[in-house]
């Protein structure tokens, strides 16, 4: 299995230890800020570490290339990306991440593990694109996407409400010409290695 390996995280394969760390992230109450941000218009229903482990069974056996990965901080996993097929058919791909302890956010982590997961997709997936959905109530997500050279390709105005407000869910994308370019001109493939 790829290990991707960044100037300042790692994004790795799911692992057995790993299961109950992102159930006390996801369930616990000790992390709950992330919680504002991913889609809290959907609520998040309770689930025993049992049934989340089951749940998690299939990205331990699923091989290259893996829908989910850990991103690792300085030894600690602090999120993951994953991405899903909007339609597998017309090979229409989108991708997500999640830093769950607040204290590593706006330091960058999330915008290089985005990259690395971009680059990873790129480069194992026949795709044209990849994509990204997110709401106007998470300008983090949409700045770190922009950073990347992901364009707006869709805003569909004050169709998530969440708490008496109206926010708009956002639609971003980059293809993989642009991508080629864009790369280019970010610090994080600088002196980069892939070790498998």
């Amino acid at each position: 299995m790829t290990v991707i390996k960044g100037k300042n995280v790692i994004l790795r394969p799911l692992k057995e230890s790993d299961i109950p760390i992102l159930y006390r992230y996801i369930y616990g109450k000790e992390h709950t800020e992330w919680k504002k941000y991913d889609a809290p218009y959907y609520p998040l229903e309770p689930m025993s570490l049992e049934a989340f482990a089951s749940a998690m069974e299939k990205h331990l056996r699923k091989k290259e290339p893996p829908g989910r990965m850990i991103i690792e901080h300085l030894g600690e996993a602090i999120g993951t990306v994953n991405y899903y097929w909007e339609d597998e058919s017309t090979r229409w791909l989108e991708a997500g991440i999640v830093i769950y302890p607040s204290r590593f956010w706006s330091r960058g982590l999330g915008t290089e593990a985005l990259a690395l997961w971009i680059d990873y997709l790129f480069q194992h997936l026949e795709i044209a694109r990849v994509g990204l959905t997110t709401w106007s109530g998470n300008p983090r997500m949409v700045r770190a996407a922009e950073k990347l050279g992901m364009k707006m390709e869709g805003r569909l105005r004050k169709c998530r409400y969440y708490q008496g407000v109206y926010y708009d869910s956002i639609r971003m994308g980059i293809l993989r010409e642009e991508w080629g370019e864009a790369k280019k001109e970010l610090p994080f493939f600088q002196n980069r290695s892939a070790a498998r």
